[in-house]
């Protein structure tokens, strides 16, 4: 955690300036008198926002564990299919609460890390854990035998994250730099097919990732509206032509395969984050 915040939360207030008063013996130098400034400042109240993002978390970690419970059931049963459908859905409870999963750095590349990730820090497929390890099992080995014990892992590990997720401090320094995270997590690895290399379900991650930086702006939106009406107008907007162009590629059980898209859709899907991104950053600005 940051000593210091992100965030520039406290208000330049009024000077106030006080005069002494003369007593009677310095009535010869009456015109004289001393000044004392000093700085009244004025705080932003956020504590709301603050415990409403919080519930959110907790709610969303809620389903995760519940979700991953049912994952692991799946697989320790040998149910290829029922795991694969549970996959993406489970995913998107973690994926719009990840600037809270990030605040433990152990558990969450334990729970979410790509092999690419971990042979960038010098590691190997041994020490490889969590979800896509299994989803490399489900979709290039089209097999559950052997990830039984990286289930155990993934659901003890997810039930940790649930307890420890009580004890993080929301700020609004965590809840605006989660909401830019986010959409870099999709400008990045989203985008470009990289989370998601074996299953191909990018799109649920790409959804869940805006979703969480949406869930944030919206609890944010009555201050952000009070200081920049026109911020706020924007960011619902870019936000909308989002969604929107994600509603195209959805079915009725969910989205289509990331290798389904064209290159016009990947492009258009590109710009539609970016015009996002520049109005999002500015939320912070207009805290100060």
């Amino acid at each position: 955690m940051k000593s210091k915040s992100l965030l520039a939360i406290l208000l330049a207030g009024s000077v106030i300036v006080t005069g002494c008063n003369n007593s009677d013996e310095e009535s010869s130098v009456k015109n004289s008198s001393t000044e004392a400034t000093t700085n009244d400042t004025e705080v932003i109240d956020l504590q709301t926002e603050i415990d409403a993002y919080k519930e959110f978390a907790l709610d969303q970690m809620d389903q995760f564990t519940t979700e991953t419970e049912k994952f692991v059931a799946a697989v320790k049963a040998g149910d290829i299919d029922k795991a694969k459908n549970i996959y993406p859905n489970a995913r998107m409870f973690f994926e719009r609460s990840e600037p809270i999963a990030e605040s433990f750095g152990d558990l969450d590349p334990r729970i979410d890390a790509r092999l690419a990730d971990l042979e960038e820090e010098g590691q190997g497929k041994e020490d490889w854990s969590g979800y896509h390890k299994i989803e490399y099992g489900l979709w290039e080995e089209n097999t559950t035998k052997g990830y039984e014990k990286t289930a155990d892992q993934l659901l003890k590990d997810a039930k940790e994250l649930r307890a420890r997720v009580e004890t993080v401090e929301v700020t609004p320094d965590l809840m605006m730099t989660g909401a830019i995270d986010l959409l870099n997590e999709v400008s990045t690895s989203k985008i470009s097919g990289e989370e998601e290399i074996f299953s191909h379900t990018d799109l649920y991650d790409f959804k869940a990732n805006v979703e969480g930086a949406e869930k944030i702006f919206t609890i944010l939106e009555s201050k952000i509206e009070a200081k920049d009406p026109e911020l706020a107008k924007n960011l619902t907007e870019k936000f909308k032509a989002v969604n929107d162009l994600l509603a195209k590629h959805e079915t009725k059980d969910g989205y289509i395969s990331y290798t389904e898209l064209t290159k016009d859709d990947t492009k258009a899907l590109a710009e539609a984050v970016n015009n996002l991104g520049e109005p999002l950053s500015q939320m912070a600005i207009i805290m100060e």
